[in-house]
């Protein structure tokens, strides 16, 4: 890490980053706690969550202008309009004004489709192949650290001053994020010549249709996401069930974060020793048992307990993910893949979180998490078995952690098929986060 830390310019970013990081675990679940607040429903408060995703249906789009800017220049004043996105939540006053929090949650979601993008591309001007997987770590433990009080100390804010008061603190970190990164001195590698709109809109989904790797790994994940919504649903229903105000949902999270934490600081052991697909399937499947746990717990210890155990399969799917798809896309297109990326996964999660929504008022909480359990053990199967060769490895070759990236060729337009061939590769290693 010492290394890692001594690359110029990404320790602003990574100022910058974990302040924004903050702002965002004190606010997340405010949102949906102040929506249950006003309404008193469960379905309601789910919703707040899918209008968070909505935005990713569009991230082809977003994705274009995030490889035709720079993306420091993206990160500044995507941060500061996203200070500027979260105050009107100072208006809101009763249920009537439920609209204002849902509409501030669409906006949040349109700086988590362009903001890590954006970080994607520049953390990879920033350093050398070799340190990508430790500024995943680093990111992601950072980010999960906070879930130990964020969420306490948002809850605690917005039951004694109100959620005006979270608000105004996460557009200041948001405004704080900006300023830091602002001041990075970075030249950044000019952007290829333009294609078509056309070309350079299917241009992130032509490669991760064309990189059997990257797709298989994705088609597990979504397939597992398709369920992990129902989380944010049910987990009110839970509460409930143990007799327990929305707000200790909050302590939920922050157990969660303890186990993150522990996730965080092995994702990059963990990748290194058994390669990101391996490492991925690996964190499914703890997250699989975890909801198991919580599914059968008899007691809300027990549930925490689950929390936990949860909290170490996140970061562990995740940067898993994120370096294996920095590893494997040219710096050229990074915008386009992570935004694709960022539609085949939260497309099913949208989905998720309204039928989330539905099953709520269907189901116990119970029945839900045996689904949730179910379908994510499906979507790691299919995992490691259609990608069981680069698991395992043959003849004594190292595991996928090692597998070459698309080599960059930037005397192609984007939108060239030639320069998404995934079998025109050199050997090189390859990073998420405000996610």
């Amino acid at each position: 890490m010492r290394k890692l830390f001594a690359q110029p310019g990404f320790g602003r970013l990574f100022g910058g980053l974990s302040t924004s990081m903050l702002g965002d675990s004190v606010m997340l679940l405010v949102l949906s706690m102040w929506v249950k607040t006003l309404t008193g429903s469960n379905a309601q408060a789910g919703l707040t969550f899918f209008f968070m995703v909505l935005p990713a249906l569009g991230a082809p789009l977003l994705g274009v202008w995030v490889d035709r800017l720079p993306r420091k220049r993206i990160l500044v004043w995507g941060n500061l309009a996203s200070a500027a996105a979260v105050l009107p939540l100072v208006l809101v006053r009763d249920a009537g004004d439920v609209w204002i929090i849902w509409a501030v949650a669409f906006l949040y979601g349109v700086s988590f489709v362009v903001l890590p993008a954006a970080v994607n591309g520049l953390v990879k001007e920033l350093l050398p192949d070799d340190l990508l997987v430790d500024a995943n770590s680093s990111l992601a433990t950072i980010k999960e650290g906070y879930r130990l009080f964020g969420p306490l100390v948002g809850a605690a804010v917005f039951a004694s001053a109100g959620g005006w008061l979270v608000a105004v603190i996460d557009a200041t970190t948001f405004a704080i994020a900006g300023l830091l990164i602002a001041t990075i001195k970075i030249t950044e590698t000019p952007a290829p010549a333009r294609s078509t709109f056309r070309e350079d809109l299917l241009g992130g989904i032509r490669f991760l249709a064309a990189d059997r790797v990257l797709r298989n790994v994705l088609l597990g994940l979504a397939i597992s996401i398709l369920v992990i919504g129902f989380f944010e649903s049910s987990i009110y229903a839970l509460m409930d069930a143990f007799g327990k105000p929305p707000t200790f949902s909050g302590v939920f999270v922050t157990c969660q974060g303890v186990g993150a934490v522990l996730g965080g600081l092995t994702a990059s052991l963990l990748v290194r020793r058994l390669g990101e697909i391996a490492t991925c399937v690996a964190g499914l499947v703890v997250l699989a048992a975890a909801t198991i746990v919580c599914a059968a717990a008899p007691s809300i210890a027990v549930v925490l307990v689950g929390a936990a155990i949860c909290g170490v399969g996140l970061p562990w799917t995740f940067v898993s993910l994120t370096t294996l798809m920095q590893r494997r896309s040219p710096t050229h297109l990074i915008g386009r893949v992570s935004t694709a990326v960022e539609v085949l996964i939260s497309t099913p999660q949208a989905v998720s979180l309204a039928l989330g929504s539905l099953l709520v008022s269907l189901l116990s909480y119970r029945q839900i998490f045996a689904i949730i359990a179910t379908v994510i053990l499906i979507g790691a199967l299919q995992t490691l078995l259609t990608l069981r060769g680069e698991i395992f490895g043959s003849s004594g070759q190292k595991p996928s952690g090692s597998v070459p990236r698309v080599e960059d060729n930037r005397t192609q337009g984007a939108g060239d098929d030639s320069a998404l061939d995934p079998g025109r590769v050199s050997h090189g290693d390859a990073v998420d986060h405000r996610a």
